[in-house]
């Protein structure tokens, strides 16, 4: 089996899909890889490590991708680069599926494509958990540029010139990437809160050091894939309250808050923002999908009523290196049970809940008419 890992085309998308380490498992099973000349310069991955793996460089998307029996990308096919990938091939990499105008397309094309965001959160899948694995680095990046922009010490510091008071940050969302950043906001000496709308986050939170926020409910706000889902409006209510409470004594919020399929919920208004204190910084995780915090712009870094709110889209590919690493692997791990140990051949066994939930497309039909019927086809 041939497969192609070419260089990412999406503006300000520094990751690759394959690193030297994973070519060389792809090779070792079996495989022939081939890698886009420069795919992994900018994650710190140069072509002759990939040569010396076993790969071989091509030029252009094109050429690398044309005879390729498995494309592996970190972003999803656009419309330019869907007809350089074969009729019959097929294709892994995040889709966006609630967003993405495209998936059609993807179908019509003849192409199987498999969707990371929606490999399932089973035991089993752990390892190939794409989304675990980038929240973890959004997460802890996502201090650091609250760092960045803060214009005061993180921990309590004890000095001949008096004593200076440690930072309180909150972190609205527990999930992979809150989690990872109540973590190290602890470590860098901050005093952390945490929100989730999810019961089962508290133990989890409290475990790290940070105190957890809590409002009651009747009903828990998890889904059966352990995803956080919409509450009613009594909730939202009390809420609002509690958080705006916890706000405007808070230096940092992270915000991290997404459900699956809807807008992000609003968690940080106008007005908290207003009655937060000067120089205090928000980093909204969630802007891509219109943000916790209505006032945040898209890849933006902006100042409004003396507070810096900050916008990044893409936080994993600030840490490439890492995030590809990371990446690549979720990939070999996923890709390798499917290989067929005598032929080498890509084997789609619908019968088993890890391909049958990630494949969108395959043959030529759709197979997640959810999907379409959720806007994320026109």
């Amino acid at each position: 089996m041939l497969i192609a890992v070419p260089a990412e085309t999406q503006s300000k998308e520094k990751r690759v899909a394959a690193t030297p380490d994973s070519v060389g498992r792809f090779v070792a099973a079996g495989c022939e890889v081939v890698v886009q000349k420069g795919a992994g310069v900018a994650a710190s991955f140069l072509d002759a490590d990939y040569e010396a793996k076993g790969a071989k460089l091509t030029d252009g998307f094109a050429a690398t991708c044309a005879n390729a029996d498995l494309v592996l990308k970190v972003r999803a096919l656009n419309e330019q680069e869907i007809g350089a990938v074969k009729k019959g091939a097929a294709v892994a990499s995040l889709v966006a599926p609630f967003s993405n105008p495209l998936l059609q397309q993807y179908a019509d094309a003849g192409i199987a494509y498999f969707c990371m965001e929606m490999v399932p959160r089973i035991s089993r899948a752990q390892s190939m958990d794409v989304l675990s694995s980038q929240a973890n680095i959004a997460g802890y990046k996502s201090v650091l540029l609250a760092m960045e922009h803060y214009q005061r010490f993180f921990p309590m510091l004890m000095t001949a010139a008096g004593t200076v008071q440690p930072a309180k940050v909150l972190v609205m969302g527990a999930g992979v990437a809150g989690l990872q950043a109540i973590a190290t906001a602890r470590r860098l000496g901050a005093n952390v809160e945490a929100f989730d709308v999810r019961a089962a986050a508290k133990e989890q939170v409290e475990s790290l050091g940070a105190k957890f926020i809590e409002v009651a409910a009747d009903a828990d706000a998890e889904d059966a894939g352990g995803y956080a889902k919409e509450m009613d409006d009594d909730y939202k209510q009390r809420q609002s309250e509690l958080i705006a409470k916890h706000a405007s004594k808070s230096d940092v919020i992270i915000t991290t808050a997404l459900i699956p399929g809807r807008p992000a919920p609003v968690l940080i208004t106008e007005e908290m923002v207003k009655a937060m204190r000067p120089g205090s910084v928000i980093v909204d995780m969630a802007v891509e999908m219109g943000g916790n915090c209505p006032i945040s712009e898209l890849d933006q870094v902006v100042e409004k009523h003396d507070v810096t709110l900050v916008g990044i889209v893409n936080i994993p590919a600030l840490m490439a290196t890492d995030a590809s690493s990371l990446y690549a692997r979720n990939l070999v791990n996923f890709i390798t049970p499917m290989l067929d140990k005598e032929s080498g051949a890509l084997l789609i066994n619908m019968e088993d809940e890890v391909i049958e939930s990630s494949l969108i497309c395959k043959d030529g039909a759709f197979l997640k008419p959810k999907l379409l019927n959720q806007g994320a086809v026109s």
